[in-house]
């Protein structure tokens, strides 16, 4: 069981946010459950508590962790981009961000599919096929599958062979990380499925199904942040009116 030790000298803000993010992984806390209060993470870190205001604030916008007002704070992702090569760390309202994202997938994404059901070769096949399948198999036995899910999506980025698609992996990339830790396995069966329609399209070599399933695939998601965002303001206005 990972161990927090109390420092013996103060620590910087990201020092200490990544060893926060450490006891997350470790100990592990699952998604939906939370973390030690303030006062408790203050003692064993050996700093202020507005340090860890600090690294708490930082991790909320990241989707790690959420504040719930008079409950404490929760586990609500457990994976984000190692960096912020867009610079989008910026944008607090993670909603919005997420549908611009979607935006710009969609733009991209579907002929991104198309191309790679034209150039995939077929050890990139079996690769995209085990990639569907070790996705499937984590979202089904509820462990953390956003990273294999990022690997799905690269690898058919890649595969278009289009040598600007892969400058702009970054975007794809830190679009499926926002959205999975903003939608908590809410779409398992549509992704499943969709993943399939994508794979089986590109296996084939038919680029018109490869689009059309991506454009589905792309869609379902557009659909639940879209609900998950109306949801969220009306539950905000109820709160403000009571």
């Amino acid at each position: 069981m990972y161990q927090i030790e109390k420092m013996n000298q103060k620590l910087l803000a990201p020092q200490v946010e990544e060893e926060l993010m450490n006891y997350i992984l470790h100990e592990p806390v699952k998604i939906g459950e939370k973390i030690p209060n303030e006062y408790e993470l203050a003692s064993r870190f050996g700093v202020g508590r507005s340090t860890i205001r600090e690294v708490v604030k930082s991790l909320v916008t990241k989707g790690i962790l959420e504040v719930r007002r008079g409950s404490g704070t929760y586990v609500v992702g457990t994976s984000s981009p190692e960096s912020d090569p867009l610079g989008l760390e910026k944008f607090t309202d993670k909603y919005k961000l997420a549908l611009e994202l979607f935006e710009v997938r969609l733009m991209l994404e579907p002929e991104i599919a198309a191309l790679a059901s034209e150039h995939a070769t077929p050890e990139e096949k079996e690769e995209l096929r085990r990639l569907c399948d070790e996705t499937e198999k984590l979202y089904l036995s509820g462990k953390n599958h956003t990273k294999k899910d990022v690997e799905f999506h690269t690898c058919i980025a890649r595969c278009s062979r289009n040598r600007v698609v892969e400058q702009l992996l970054p975007i794809i990339q830190t679009a499926v990380v926002t959205f999975v830790n903003l939608t908590h396995r809410r779409l398992m069966e549509e992704t499943i499925e969709t993943h399939r329609a994508v794979l089986d399209a590109i296996i084939r070599g038919d680029s018109v199904g490869a689009r059309c399933a991506m454009i589905m695939h792309l869609t379902y998601n557009r659909q639940m942040l879209i609900r998950m965002k109306a949801d969220l303001s009306a539950s905000e206005k109820g709160t403000c009116s009571d």
